[in-house]
């Protein structure tokens, strides 16, 4: 079962992503910060991590150079998903390390599609 990191201020939104992803039998960790997220990379070692951008202190582009940069997490795909959609973003998003950009709200399908694209075979 592959464990996925939410990281996003929201409950709303954590409580969303959490509700699809346990039931297409995914483990689900989150943290609702960018600091609490990067803690929490490091010692669970998730398979994936869900970055939203919007966050309090530290935003979810300095948390994706972060992991990216960290020998510990930068094995880790980040997929940051957020309500910014212009494609500056997007591009600056992916500079930061991020594997994939998506625009809030994603469908279930697209997520779990963009998701299972990014983990490792035979994972999730």
């Amino acid at each position: 079962m592959a464990k996925i990191l939410i990281v996003d201020d929201s409950p709303t939104d954590t409580k969303v992503f959490s509700s699809m992803l346990e039931k297409n039998g995914f483990e689900v960790l989150s943290a609702d910060s960018a600091e609490a997220g990067i803690e929490k990379a490091k010692a669970e070692l998730p398979d994936l991590v869900m970055m939203d951008v919007i966050l309090p202190g530290m935003n979810g582009f300095q948390a994706t150079r972060a992991l990216s940069r960290d020998p510990v997490t930068q094995h880790i795909p980040v997929i940051i998903v957020s309500t910014k959609n212009m494609e500056t973003d997007r591009v600056w998003g992916l500079r930061q390390g991020a594997k994939d950009y998506l625009v809030k709200p994603p469908t279930e399908r697209e997520l779990l599609n963009r998701i299972r694209a990014l983990l490792p075979e035979g994972v999730g």
